[in-house]
């Protein structure tokens, strides 16, 4: 059973550039408008098994014994009555819990916003908001978490105490990102998918929470390996600046940099040379990738930093 949590004291922090551990804890208030589980309910991303093969819980084989009056004909071994001469029956129970690993990206690329929070922010919200819906349901949660000095894994656990730990972790790595840190050193999008399939999990939900932006098709190829004996529930995080510059940037000569270059964006010729890099980099490279992901039937959640991501994960997992 989880128990509510007194939030510890919150951080003179800019909620828009860092994550809070004090809101991260308070996000379990959040968790009851909306569920992991398939749902029904048209235009979710996790609707139904015949348009999803997000599973949810399953059942365990008990015991094979004979038939009972009241049995569901539906549960008979043929081949053990054939050979036996009676009817036999398999028995089942309900999965009780399931192991739901939430891969949460922080690394530098994440740190950007133009519109009213960061993509790290975002991320770091959704994956607190997912670890206490898990812990709801009685189920296991771990935590892959990417950042600029590396991966941290931590096994499904079914302990509050554990979660809280996580999501400290969580907030740790988020507070490190700023405007010098880049990500020369940090692992690659390959590498954490690699990790992942190294890992060997299996019967297992991955929540993936990323931009995806150094992502090729080959990982979600590798992606696609890691669906065979588990669910995944895709969650991208884009900023409207990644696919096109405004207008005005060359009027009021904008200036870009990445922490160790600057490009100075003063003329129109400058500007659409800018927005031609980026249709190729973000809006052509991530439109394959959603192709892919279509095609792979792997559940997507597009989300923005408008700040009203949490609104829209749980609008398009079919909570309210």
């Amino acid at each position: 059973m989880v128990k509510p949590v007194t939030p510890p004291q919150s951080q003179s922090l800019d909620p828009r550039l860092y994550c809070d551990y004090a809101r991260l804890v308070k996000l379990q208030a959040q968790s009851q408008s909306f569920t992991l589980l398939p749902q029904l309910k048209a235009g979710s991303a996790l609707s139904g098994r015949h348009q999803s093969t997000f599973r949810g819980r399953g059942l365990n084989f008990e015991e094979l014994r004979h038939y009972q009056l009241g049995d569901d004909i539906r549960n008979l071994d043929w081949k053990v009555t054939l050979r036996t001469g009676k009817p036999h029956v398999r028995s089942y129970t309900e999965e009780k819990d399931r192991n739901v690993v939430i891969v949460v990206d922080q690394r530098s690329s994440m740190f950007f916003s133009s519109v009213e929070v960061m993509k790290s922010v975002v991320a770091a919200e959704v994956a607190a908001l997912c670890g206490w819906r898990v812990l709801k349901d009685s189920d296991r949660v771990g935590f892959l978490i990417a950042g600029n000095n590396g991966l941290n894994w931590s096994k499904a656990k079914r302990s509050q105490n554990d979660l809280l730990a996580r999501l400290k972790l969580l907030s740790n790595i988020n507070q490190e990102l700023n405007v010098h840190s880049v990500s020369d050193s940090t692992p690659t999008f390959s590498q954490i998918v690699s990790l992942l399939n190294r890992l060997k999990l299996r019967a297992c939900t991955l929540v993936f929470i990323s931009d995806w932006s150094d992502a090729e098709q080959s990982d979600v190829d590798l992606l696609k390996q890691l669906q065979q004996h588990n669910d995944l529930l895709a969650v991208k995080i884009s900023d409207p600046f990644e696919q096109k510059l405004p207008d005005e940037a060359a009027d009021r000569g904008w200036v870009m940099g990445d922490g160790t270059y600057q490009l100075s964006v003063n003329e129109a010729a400058a500007l659409n040379q800018v927005n031609q890099h980026f249709r190729h980099k973000h809006g052509h490279i991530q439109q394959q990738l959603s192709k892919v992901m279509r095609a792979h039937h792997i559940p997507l959640v597009e989300l923005d930093t408008s700040g009203e991501h949490l609104t829209q994960f749980k609008k398009m997992v079919g909570g309210r």
